[in-house]
């Protein structure tokens, strides 16, 4: 059938309708016409699959990898990238003033160089040793021989690892190696994943991977893939953790912990996020390893870090030791439901600021409720999902909570990813 998409929605499709039903097909852009085929026929929709474009996009432009449409990475590569800012904008907007959210008239847009920066990759290696990702269309193995949206030294580093394996093969079948850099790429954290426990001592064996590494990997893990909070480390090598730079702050960064993942941006979205707000209390909820936590303790006399991850808790705890100001810095190991159930009954200190950080499935009711409850005069809330983030606003906005800015970060660039800086007042 031919289709002439109208506009782009989250995850990576664009909308099209045919004789009144809506029709989804990914890699094409709003104004294209096209000839596609059905893939999967709902009632209501239908998702399609590209054959041939009839009328190209003025801002189509050619992919820059050349595994874009069948691995599953990235969406927009076909989009020049002052397009994929405006798809993303537009998204954010319908999503939450079809929520009914009021927003300001303007949403800002912070983004950075949109090539080779991510600073954390998971690879699954096939069964001939070749690195992969998954596939677009499936959860099947794509062989990669490049990702230009990674950092250089984690590809190059992942080739090395997969030819290791060729010539040395691991006393316990490895599946899947995720690899960490830091910011000028001088520190590297490897961690290999198995399925399966093995009464097999993989320390020598690790010891020679790691000095087969040019240059060599400060850190390396062989973990059960449980997915799990608590993993189950079957061996390692090096030291845990490494050095982070970012906002003028050196940060320690454990295996498995949480940091943001756009190397380019990190330093301008810490600035972002705490802006100019001073005061006797902070509060930094889902601090994962205290970015945000730190760079408040220089204008307010108390913070308070809330992480429940086990895997942030030591760095947290560090990262917030070094913290050379007057402040009084502190940590809570607690979910954040608990915690606002607790200070909820003590009403006393009030946060003059919440920041909040949640995972992709946001704040919830029962966090939302919480969080009216306690009146704190100013919100800043990080958002990676724009469905998640309008119910939750939505909930803030009908008390007493006003949005007073709203900042699109392309945290993501090249994929249907997109992060959200929400700044809230209460009136």
């Amino acid at each position: 059938m031919n289709i002439t998409l109208e506009k782009p929605v989250y995850g990576g499709d664009f909308l099209g309708h045919v004789e009144g039903k809506a029709i989804f097909v990914p890699l094409t852009l709003p104004g294209e016409t096209v000839s596609a085929h059905i893939t999967e026929e709902k009632r209501s929709f239908a998702k399609a699959e590209l054959d041939t474009i009839l009328t190209s996009s003025p801002n189509r432009v050619a992919p820059n990898c050349p595994h874009f449409g069948s691995c599953g990475g990235c969406h927009y590569q076909h989009a020049d990238y002052p397009t994929q800012l405006a798809l993303k904008q537009q998204i954010l907007r319908e999503t939450l003033t079809r929520a009914n959210v009021p927003i300001p008239a303007e949403i800002d847009i912070l983004a950075g160089e949109p090539w080779a920066y991510r600073n954390r990759i998971r690879l699954a290696l096939t069964r001939n040793r070749e690195l992969a990702y998954r596939s677009r269309r499936s959860h099947d193995l794509i062989a990669i021989s490049e990702c230009p949206i990674a950092a250089p030294s984690l590809l190059r580093t992942a080739t090395q690892v997969a030819e290791f394996l060729l010539k040395n093969p691991s006393p316990i079948p490895i599946s899947e190696l995720e690899l960490f850099t830091n910011q000028n790429e001088s520190e590297l954290l490897l961690t290999l994943f198995t399925e399966t426990a093995s009464a097999s001592d993989p320390q020598e064996w690790l010891a020679a991977l790691q000095a087969s590494l040019q240059p060599q990997a400060s850190s390396i893990r062989l973990q059960l893939n449980d997915g799990g909070l608590s993993p189950s480390i079957l061996a390692s090598i090096g030291q845990p953790s490494l050095n982070y730079t970012a906002a003028g702050f050196s940060y320690r960064v454990d295996h498995g912990a949480f940091f943001q993942v756009n190397r380019h941006l990190i330093d301008d979205f810490a600035s972002l996020v705490t802006g100019d707000h001073s005061g006797n209390l902070a509060w930094d909820l889902y601090a994962g390893v205290g970015l945000f936590a730190r760079q408040l303790a220089a204008r307010f006399a108390q913070v308070i870090a809330v992480e429940s991850a086990p895997a942030s808790e030591a760095a947290l705890l560090h990262n917030l030791a070094l913290t050379n100001t007057s402040a009084n810095a502190g940590t809570v190991t607690s979910s954040t439901l608990d915690f606002l159930r607790r200070n909820r009954e003590l009403r006393e200190p009030r946060p003059d600021l919440i920041i909040l950080d949640p995972p992709r499935a946001g704040l919830g009711d029962q966090v939302t409720a919480l969080l009216n409850a306690i009146h704190a005069p100013a919100i800043v809330y990080v958002s990676c999902d724009p469905a998640t983030l309008a119910r939750d606003l939505r909930r803030l906005t009908q008390e007493r909570y006003l949005v007073e800015n709203i900042t699109l970060v392309d945290m993501f660039p090249q994929t249907f990813h997109l992060e959200t800086v929400v700044r809230l007042r209460r009136s």
